[in-house]
C-alpha cells in the first residue's frame, strides 16, 4: 500500500510552552508536513507565529478547523482535550494528546517510543494516542531495558521537577519571586502552594485520599500501563524545585533477578534514547542545566544498593518540555506515519 509523502498537521495549544516546542521539533526533525495548522483558544486566535520560514495565523481550535487534518498534536489541558480530541477524530485526524485526559483509558495507547512503540497500533480503537506524564516518560525510558533484563518488582522515585512543568505561569512566578527576594518585597504564592524561589515544594497537582498527590498517582499508574506490568510496586514523591527547566529523578529499582551496576551500564549504553554520563570520580553526572535543549534521557550516579538484594540506584534527568512532552509526541507521530497511516 502506498503511503502519503506529507501530512496535514494541526497543533492545538500552538502558543503555549509545549505547543511551541512541538512546532520547533517538527521543524528540527524534518517531519513531512504538507500543511501546518496552528490552533489555540479563541483568546489566542489571530496571533501570528513563524514556522519553517513562513508566517502562520493561529486559528481557533474547533471542529471546523480540524477538517482535512491527518494528525493533531494536542497540548491544551485535560478538560479541553476531553471535548476537542473526539471532534478532531470525527473530522478524520489521529490525535496525539499531551494531557492526562486519555492516559488511563483502556482503549487508548499510552506510548513512549523507546519502550512500547507497537502499542501505537491500538490507535484505531478511539483515534487517540496518549502522551505520558513528563516525569513518567524519562523514568520508563531508563527502567524499560533494565526491566527486560532482570524484571522489575519495585520502584521508589523522588522527583525534582522544574517550574516549566507548570507552564508559562510557573516560570514567571519563579522569576518574579527571585526578584522580589532581592528587593525585600513580600512574596505571595499564586501558581504554587508555597514560595518556590530558593525552596522545594513536595506538592504537584492535588492531594488524593491516600495522601499521595495526583502527580504521584500518574507516575505509578502510567508506569504500570507503559511497561505492561500491572502489579509493579511504584512509590513516588514528586517535588517542585526552583529550576526553570529540566526534571531530575532519584530512582531506586529492585529486580526479581540479579543485575550488577556494570551490567546495567552496558545495557543502558546500548539502549535507544539514553545518554550515560556516569563517572563520579571525574565529577561526570548529569544536571538539569546539562540536558536543556536535548532529547535524550541522561543517567548517572548508577550504583548497587549494598543493603538490598538485586537493587540499583541511579539519577535520571531530561528536558521536560522536549522528551517529557513535545519530542515524545513527535516521535509517536513519526512511527504513526511510518508504520500505520
Amino acid at each position: 500500500m502506498s503511503k502519503k509523502k506529507a501530512y496535514r498537521v494541526g497543533v492545538v495549544g500552538a502558543t503555549g510552552l509545549v505547543g511551541r516546542e512541538m512546532l520547533e521539533i517538527l521543524e528540527e526533525r524534518g517531519f513531512p508536513v504538507e500543511e501546518l495548522r496552528p490552533l489555540a483558544s479563541a483568546r489566542s486566535a489571530g496571533e501570528e507565529i513563524m514556522w519553517n520560514n513562513h508566517t502562520y495565523k493561529v486559528l481557533e481550535a474547533n471542529a471546523d478547523n480540524f477538517k482535512g487534518l491527518d494528525i493533531v498534536l494536542m497540548s491544551a489541558g485535560g478538560s479541553v482535550s476531553k471535548i476537542l480530541a473526539p471532534e478532531a477524530v470525527k473530522a478524520g485526524a489521529v490525535v496525539i494528546d499531551n494531557s492526562s485526559q486519555w492516559r488511563m483509558d483502556p482503549e487508548v495507547p499510552l506510548v513512549v517510543p523507546e519502550v512500547n512503540p507497537t502499542d501505537i497500533a491500538m490507535h484505531t480503537k478511539k483515534g487517540i494516542i496518549a502522551n505520558p506524564n513528563c516525569s513518567t516518560i524519562q523514568m520508563v525510558v531508563a527502567l524499560s531495558p533494565l526491566h527486560h533484563h532482570a524484571t522489575l518488582t519495585r520502584v521508589v522515585v523522588s522527583t525534582y521537577q522544574a517550574v516549566s512543568g507548570a507552564g508559562k505561569l510557573g516560570i514567571e512566578e519563579l522569576g518574579a519571586q527571585v526578584e522580589a527576594m532581592y528587593n525585600n518585597v513580600d512574596i505571595e504564592p499564586k501558581k504554587f502552594s508555597k514560595q518556590i524561589a530558593f525552596n522545594c515544594v513536595p506538592h504537584i497537582d492535588v492531594f488524593m485520599d491516600d495522601a499521595f498527590t495526583k502527580e504521584e498517582h500518574k507516575m505509578r499508574d502510567e508506569t504500570r500501563k507503559i511497561l505492561h506490568h500491572t502489579d509493579l510496586s511504584v512509590c513516588p514523591t514528586c517535588v517542585r524545585v526552583p529550576v526553570f527547566n529540566g526534571h531530575a529523578e532519584s530512582v531506586v529499582a529492585t529486580f526479581k533477578n540479579a543485575i550488577s551496576a556494570e551490567e546495567a551500564r552496558k545495557i543502558l549504553r546500548e539502549s535507544p534514547g539514553i545518554f550515560l554520563q556516569d563517572n563520579p570520580a571525574e565529577l561526570e553526572f548529569p544536571t538539569q542545566m546539562d540536558v536543556t535543549g536535548n532529547d535524550a534521557t541522561y543517567i548517572g550516579r548508577l550504583r548497587e544498593d549494598p543493603e538490598q538484594k538485586n537493587t540499583l540506584a541511579f539519577w535520571c534527568v531530561a528536558d521536560n518540555l522536549r522528551k517529557g512532552a513535545a519530542t515524545n509526541a513527535v516521535q509517536i507521530a513519526e512511527i504513526l506515519v511510518r508504520d500505520y497511516i
